[in-house]
């Protein structure tokens, strides 16, 4: 999870949302557009009490064709007024929900492009369906906030000052003790308001503690089924959906509550203002058109404290979503390109030279277990290195540390003289191109897949990549050929196949340094005897490492590193360490047959 710490450190509530200023500050024209227009329909709003106190005190109070003329004038005013007010809110809700939605996919992108910059040390701590969650879900609580709470809240807010300000000259008396009575019913709401804001973020963690599992159960779907675990992860997801229901419950409850204590406190004050202002009427202190502007005065300023109790609702939900953006957007990768970055010298016939030095390295989440421990080898130019060992020996960290997913504690990498840390991170990774062992096929074509590893590529450099890796034949069988969806994650092709398109994809990208970590590990014999040959083709002009258990592939390796926990233990080719009688030579005879 994302600093779950963090959580739990005291933060101000509402003013949590000024974070989000930066995302509004782009827009202050549509926001001024906006702000007249809410301005403008407020206004007409309030001038309709105002006009109805008119039409009964100088309409109805007059005779004759002066009573009918008064009549006729101040109905087309309140016509008028009203139009007004359709125009302006008509223009108001266009502009607030523009801004929503506008200022929203900004947040999106901007949290979707801080993620994808950040180091796999992150991804140790946070789960996808987490970020998803957050990406979406939390999202939406801003839009609705930006979109129509901000709108709302303003718009009462001028409604309530402008709705009191007009009591008061209608009658102060009458006025100035319902304020007494509201200031009295506002301490209460305030201090449940804190309440309310509480359950909305732990409702929407465990709204994202559900989309998190169900992320990672759907993404594990053929283990789920092969061990028949089908009901079991159903009910657990169950009782995860049920707990983030029983939690939303819980705010949906204390959010109502709040609502019902807001209304009936401040209506209760303001029937008896009314009730008193009933009395001023009989004692004809009061005309009937002031009492009745009176009441459409102050339902408008208990419509405008009611409204914002609900708005207060959203925006204590939009603050926790906003934490937890705002969570996202601050987390810093400890991996990134110097400020002033060198510039790697022009690129070698003979592929690139790599020197380790002294290289120690612990993985974050694991810090007192090392997982490189004082490696020193230096690789030369256009060098084919196999490194072999038992599991946990360190093969993949090393790789890892190559591409720059994290920096070792101590040490220094060098490729081509320069320290990969005084790189630009995109120059040295694009001189680089791996094989991983689990393959990554995305949601799109054969061609776009293999494009994937030079997008400026062409269709024709694709295909004699393809056919290099020999993906050729078999993309050629499938249905669309080259344009047929290869499905989520690759699910329409086989490992083998999909092995051979990531070998095209590093084929096609053509960098001067190559990993292949296992890339022939999911190929049968025959797929393997073809790639073999493309594998060495492409080995030339090039430096290459390979992680590999496969014979063939390391007994064409100029050399062999062989390492266990972390350590290079045996160096040398093929026959010297099988004759050496060495780790190398039990693992040979283990896995390959040898004795």
């Amino acid at each position: 999870m994302v600093s779950r710490n963090s959580r739990d450190l005291p933060k101000g509530s509402i003013v949590t949302l000024r974070g989000l200023a930066r995302f509004l500050l782009p827009y202050k024209k549509q926001f001024a557009l906006a702000a007249i227009a809410l301005i403008v329909a407020a206004g007409a709003t309030l001038a309709i009490p105002y006009a109805f106190r008119q039409m009964i005190d100088l309409g109805f109070g007059a005779g004759g064709i002066q009573s009918t003329t008064h009549i006729n004038t101040y109905f087309i005013a309140l016509f008028g007024v009203a139009c007004v007010l359709g125009v302006a809110t008509a223009a108001r809700f266009y502009m607030v929900s523009w801004l929503g939605e506008r200022v929203t996919a900004d947040i999106r992108s901007a949290v979707y492009t801080h993620v994808v910059t950040q180091s796999p040390q992150f991804f140790e701590t946070t789960q996808s369906g987490e970020v998803l969650s957050r990406l979406t879900t939390d999202t939406t609580l801003i839009q609705t906030l930006i979109g129509t709470s901000i709108s709302m809240a303003l718009r009462n807010i001028l409604l309530f000052i402008g709705g009191l300000g007009m009591m008061f000259v209608t009658s102060a008396r009458l006025t100035s003790i319902i304020l007494v009575m509201l200031i009295a019913v506002v301490l209460p709401i305030v201090l449940f308001g804190r309440r309310v804001r509480s359950l909305s973020r732990d409702s929407q963690d465990r709204i994202a503690d559900a989309s998190a599992l169900a992320g990672e159960i759907l993404n594990a779907m053929p283990t789920v089924q092969a061990f028949t675990h089908e009901k079991i992860e159903s009910n657990r997801f169950g009782l995860t959906v049920e707990d983030a229901f029983k939690t939303a419950i819980r705010r949906i409850r204390a959010r109502a509550l709040l609502t019902m204590i807001a209304i009936l406190l401040v209506f209760g004050a303001i029937v008896f203002v009314l009730w008193l202002g009933a009395h001023a009427v009989i004692d004809g202190t009061m005309s009937g058109g002031q009492l009745g502007q009176f009441i459409l005065y102050s339902a408008i300023v208990a419509g405008g404290i009611g409204a914002l109790s609900e708005v207060m609702g959203d925006a204590q939900r939009a603050a926790g979503a906003a934490e937890r953006l705002l969570e996202l957007l601050s987390a810093q990768s400890p991996i990134t390109s110097p400020v002033e970055p060198l510039a790697l010298p022009p690129r070698r016939a003979n592929g690139a030279a790599l020197t380790l030095d002294m290289v120690t390295f612990a993985y974050p989440s694991r810090p007192l277990t090392p997982a490189i421990s004082g490696l020193s080898v230096t690789i030369g130019a256009g060098e084919t290195v196999a490194v072999v060992g038992p599991s946990g020996a360190g093969k993949t960290s090393l790789f890892q540390l190559l591409l720059r997913f994290y920096d070792p504690q101590e040490g220094t990498i060098e490729l081509d003289g320069t320290d990969i840390r005084q790189l630009d991170l995109h120059a040295l990774r694009d001189t680089i191109g791996i094989v991983p062992q689990d393959t990554v096929i995305f949601s799109a074509n054969a061609m776009e897949n293999i494009r994937y590893g030079r997008p400026d590529a062409s269709d024709e450099e694709v295909v004699i990549a393809a056919k290099l890796a020999a993906a050729h034949e078999f993309i050629e069988r499938l249905p669309e050929s080259y344009l047929s969806f290869l499905g989520e994650r690759g699910v329409r092709l086989s490992g083998g196949q999909r092995q051979r398109i990531a070998i095209a994809r590093a084929l096609l990208k053509n960098p001067p340094l190559l990993l292949l970590d296992e890339a022939t590990s999911a190929l049968d014999a025959e797929s393997e005897r073809l790639i073999q040959g493309a594998l060495e083709a492409a080995m030339v002009g090039r430096t290459t490492l390979v992680i590999a258990h496969r014979l063939a592939t390391v007994q064409r390796a100029d050399r062999i590193i062989v390492m266990e926990h972390g350590r290079i233990v045996e160096t040398g080719t093929h026959a010297s360490l099988v004759a050496a009688g060495g780790l190398y030579a039990g693992l040979a005879a283990l896995q390959f047959g040898q004795h």
